[in-house]
């Protein structure tokens, strides 16, 4: 079993020498990092060194490699764990044992931000990207706001900081239920698509929590005016103020005349005035994410025309449609996307860039319980936006193992099997696909798993293909 957040648990009015239990992750790394400016001393450990680590060092924090007992200093006052964390981690039940302060990476950020003004982000997906509208927009207003975003922002090189005003932006995660510890003023819900019902039980409940996130704002609430389950949860709030955005025709905030010939330009219509705008970045979906961080903007008093063109000067976040490396005309790219709506986003955004070449998708399924409750709507998507797709095995993440749950639940699914390959072992996975690229052709990974680690290799094999 992992850890969920504890909200019995007193949180230290001084968290002192913080120890992080899996620092390399996005979000406690940029949780570790606020903490290194904020004063306190960091050590932590992660499974394998990365980026972040990297980072983090350069800043001062001691981190080892690999979960130990003996990398919990005598002298830490705090421990800060991750979700992803199995109960049996021996450096968080050493931290039990000695009576310490054990929160959850949500419960330690609640405490960083205490006392600021929280735009909390959140939604099934689209929040890492419109956490990153938002804050390079207020950069681009004269603001310095604090935040923590889940992927690194492109323009920036960095997943958080500390600003000196008085607004802190953070990507809320509704995958346990820890979005509601956060004392939020303004709440974005990018959408509501079912997800995480291994947590939550069902889709009501589910629902109900994102009912209480943004009931619980204090200033006001925006909310998808085009997503289904977003609509529903607007129709449950007793907010006094919320303001809706997408392509409804009632929207506050109202998108339209979407083009994604390239990188996306659109129209959003707000207080019987037009603005336009051209992202830096491909998608449809992110013409409706713009949208929703225009919106945040100007409820918080912003100029309209300032606001938009400040959110069209950003440039996208790690992890999100990241080129790699081109070999013989074939572009190797990463995204995080993990849900069949994600998936459908990502591709299709792909396909208005690619030309005359094809899409390849490497897809790894992440966690058991969604590649069973959900295979047939990755095939679903994975066929109808990419040309070829190559199915990896299952990341299993924070759960154990199911029987007969792997890749081939996705690829069993597909109506033309000739198009899908289910390969368990990477190299030949890579191999496989070096073998039907050519060029002009896009290769995407898609996943939040370590499915990015396979790219040097798809990269390798292309390479060794070309040359044979």
């Amino acid at each position: 079993m992992t850890i969920k957040p504890d909200p019995s648990i007193a949180i230290p009015a001084d968290l002192g020498a913080v120890h992080f239990v899996g620092i390399g992750g996005s979000g406690m790394s940029g949780i570790a990092r606020l903490a290194l400016g904020a004063g306190h001393r960091v050590t932590g450990s992660d499974v394998r060194d990365s980026a972040n680590v990297a980072a983090l060092r350069e800043l001062g924090a001691t981190i080892a490699i690999g979960h130990a007992a003996e990398n919990l200093p005598d002298d830490v006052d705090t421990v800060v764990v991750t979700g992803a964390l199995w109960q049996d981690n021996p450096e968080y039940r050493l931290a039990l044992s000695r009576g310490l302060p054990v929160l959850h990476r949500s419960q330690a950020l609640a405490s960083v931000i205490s006392g600021q003004r929280l735009v909390s982000v959140a939604g099934a997906h689209g929040k890492t990207t419109s956490t990153g509208m938002i804050i390079t927009g207020l950069l681009a207003l004269g603001e310095d706001p604090s935040f923590v975003n889940g992927g690194v922002i492109e323009e920036l090189g960095v997943s958080a900081a500390s600003g000196s005003g008085e607004l802190f932006v953070v990507e809320a995660d509704e995958s346990d239920g820890s979005f509601l510890l956060y004392d939020t003023s303004v709440a974005l819900i990018t959408n509501v698509d079912p997800d995480h019902l291994d947590h939550y039980g069902s889709l009501d409940a589910f629902e109900q929590a994102f009912v209480d996130f943004a009931d619980r704002a204090n200033e006001f609430v925006v909310i998808s005016s085009d997503d289904a389950g977003a609509t529903r949860v607007r129709h449950r709030l007793s907010h006094e103020r919320v303001l809706t955005f997408g392509e409804a025709a009632d929207a506050t905030v109202r998108v339209h005349s979407i083009s994604t010939d390239g990188p996306v330009s659109f129209a959003v219509d707000h207080a019987g005035e037009t603005y336009r705008a051209q992202l830096r970045i491909p998608g449809r979906h992110n013409a409706i994410n713009a949208a929703g961080a225009f919106a945040v903007l100007v409820g918080l008093g912003f100029d309209p025309a300032a606001s938009l063109e400040g959110i069209s000067r950003f440039a996208g976040t790690g992890r999100r449609f990241e080129l790699h490396g081109v070999v013989d005309g074939v572009s190797v790219y990463d995204d995080y996307a993990h849900h069949p709506t994600e998936v459908a986003a990502a591709l299709s955004a792909a396909r208005t860039v690619v030309g005359d070449g094809r899409i390849i998708a490497v897809h790894q399924p992440h966690l058991y319980s969604r590649t069973r409750l959900f295979a047939k709507e990755f095939a679903e998507v994975l066929e109808r936006y990419a040309d070829e797709t190559v199915v990896l095995d299952v990341y299993g993440a924070r759960e154990d193992p199911e029987p007969g749950v792997t890749g081939a639940l996705v690829s069993e699914r597909f109506e033309h099997a000739e198009r899908v390959a289910f390969i368990a072992d990477w190299q030949d996975a890579a191999d496989h696909t070096a073998r039907i690229a050519r060029p002009g052709d896009f290769v995407i990974t898609l996943g939040c798993g370590d499915v990015y680690r396979i790219v040097p290799q798809l990269l390798g094999s292309l390479e060794r293909e070309r040359d044979a």
